[in-house]
């Protein structure tokens, strides 16, 4: 996820260009980049399915979307955050239960 706003008059080839000179990362290895409007309020989603850019664009009808403070730089959401984002609630209470691993088969 990219912490900072973007202008969301952004397509999917200019946020492309956007992840690999800002964020220094690969937009086409399948990993789901994040990005958030000025206003809270809408989120775009970019990812490569293998055969071309998908962008999603959600925009919530009441509230706003919960963001981290505003900073440069990048973060990692797990797919359970994401989805929590995505439905307007505050991913940052979303944590993964940690199991320890067995120590014998059974």
């Amino acid at each position: 996820m990219a912490t900072r706003p973007v202008d969301f008059r952004k397509g999917a080839d200019s946020l492309a260009a956007l992840v690999q000179t800002e964020l220094g990362l690969q937009p086409f290895s399948g990993v789901v980049f994040v990005f958030r409007a000025k206003r809270a309020d809408r989120v775009k989603l970019l990812y490569w399915d293998g055969t071309g850019l998908c962008l999603l664009s959600k925009r919530l009808e009441d509230g706003r979307f919960r963001w981290p403070r505003l900073q440069d730089g990048v973060m990692r959401l797990s797919a359970a955050q994401l989805a929590a984002l995505l439905e307007g609630l505050d991913w940052r209470r979303m944590h993964a239960l940690r199991v320890p691993a067995p120590t014998v088969a059974a």
